[in-house]
């Protein structure tokens, strides 16, 4: 069974799975993020939509890179979560299945591709409060070995 964090389901509403990949991009005390200007401004791990046809890790390379503008290398999966929401940018209902893996900045290529995107370093003790959902924060606390309450700065 995969987690669930986020809203809750809404009874009645139909969702369209939407696999997805994320990165923790650890370096030293620092993660790479992303902030994303629209729909809401949060920070967030960098990855998103798996294209048809796609394989994960090259999708999650081409989502990286596209919000942040860094080269990775992939370590390993660190595991998954759902998330039920709505995509204002999709006009979408999702039920976002996110995989995320620990993957290490190796070479800034650029600044991100995609509209709306800045990379941002964050302290990682900030990023355990800052990143915009609560499964982005458990997989990061997952990572640094800490217990979700312990995530306050």
């Amino acid at each position: 069974m995969i987690r669930r964090y986020g809203e809750a389901v809404k009874p009645g509403q139909r969702y369209r799975r939407r696999p997805g990949v994320y990165a923790v991009l650890l370096d030293g005390d620092h993660i790479l993020a992303t902030h994303q200007a629209e729909p809401v401004p949060e920070f967030q791990l960098p990855g998103g939509g798996i294209d048809k046809g796609e394989h994960p890790i090259a999708a999650l390379h081409r989502e990286v890179f596209e919000e942040t503008g860094w080269k990775i290398a992939v370590r390993r999966q660190l595991g998954a979560f759902r998330r039920f929401t709505y995509m204002p940018e999709y006009d979408l209902w999702a039920e976002k299945l996110c995989t995320v893996y620990l993957a290490q900045p190796v070479r800034r290529l650029g600044p991100p591709s995609e509209a709306g995107h800045t990379a941002v370093w964050l302290p990682v003790k900030e990023a355990l409060v800052r990143l915009g959902n609560s499964g982005d924060r458990a997989m990061l606390a997952r990572v640094l070995g800490v217990r979700q309450q312990d995530q306050r700065l």
